[in-house]
């Protein structure tokens, strides 16, 4: 239930929206339209089912190898 309560917060919500945009707005600039378009769509999900966005995010990282943006060089 403490799980459920969790991932259904308002901060929880936002967070992930925002998060889910933030990787829209990357994959727009790096000319990916179609990853960025499908983002967008995730984002709104994600509004209603955080999950969904933590999952694409999950996805996004396996695809992309692992790796964050933040790794030292």
């Amino acid at each position: 239930m403490v799980l459920k309560r969790l991932l259904g917060s308002t901060a929880t919500r936002s967070l992930t929206v925002v998060s889910v945009l933030s990787e829209a707005k990357t994959a727009f600039s790096h000319g990916n339209r179609v990853r960025g378009a499908l983002l967008l769509g995730v984002a709104a999900l994600a509004w209603k089912w955080a999950i969904i966005g933590m999952a694409a995010q999950g996805v996004l990282n396996l695809v992309r190898g692992g790796s964050s943006d933040s790794s030292p060089a």
